[in-house]
């Protein structure tokens, strides 16, 4: 699976889903248990090379603003989601976590933000098509501390001045 097609079936999936990102998983495990096992390898490579680079102080920072504050877990299931969102959100987001504020269309906190199944979906696929767990995956593993420099969450001046758009769209 080459990157172009990941992308179609992020993209095919969220929009099928209406942007629900738990009918997103479930459309998306559907769609993997239609490939063979390698090609769903393949689209889970994709995912976590993806997931590992939006490991970064600056999107985390936007994921505060955009969601009112993001534990750890919060900061993961937003990674996840951002990559449902497809490749312009993504790419603009991890580039410049500011123009966010530009990419997301309406944002409903109900359910935006949270895109948890969406990182399990290529396992589920792949345990549901050969009865074993995925193996290791052969990619660099995530840092263990998030790329850049760290963001004071806690100071709402340097967050509105770091992402002015998200802040006046989001926190105003």
């Amino acid at each position: 699976m080459d990157e172009t097609e990941f992308w179609e079936l992020i993209d095919g999936t969220r929009e099928a889903a209406e942007g629900d990102p738990e009918e997103q998983a479930d459309l998306l495990v559907d769609r993997l248990l239609q490939l063979d096992p390698d090609m769903v390898l393949d689209f889970a490579r994709h995912f976590e090379a993806r997931y590992n680079r939006a490991y970064s102080w600056n999107l985390w920072g936007a994921a505060w603003v955009l969601l009112d504050g993001a534990s750890d877990d919060a900061f993961d299931f937003f990674r996840c989601w951002l990559i449902g969102q497809g490749r312009e959100v993504y790419e603009g987001g991890v580039h410049e976590p500011d123009s966010l504020a530009d990419l997301l269309g309406d944002f409903d906190e109900e359910f935006d933000g949270d895109g948890e199944e969406l990182g399990y979906a290529a396992d589920e696929a792949y345990e549901q098509l050969t009865g074993t767990v995925a193996p290791d995956l052969g990619i660099a593993p995530a840092p263990s501390e998030p790329e850049g420099a760290p963001v004071d969450f806690e100071n709402e001046r340097a967050l509105a001045e770091r992402y002015p758009k998200l802040w006046e769209r989001f926190k105003d």
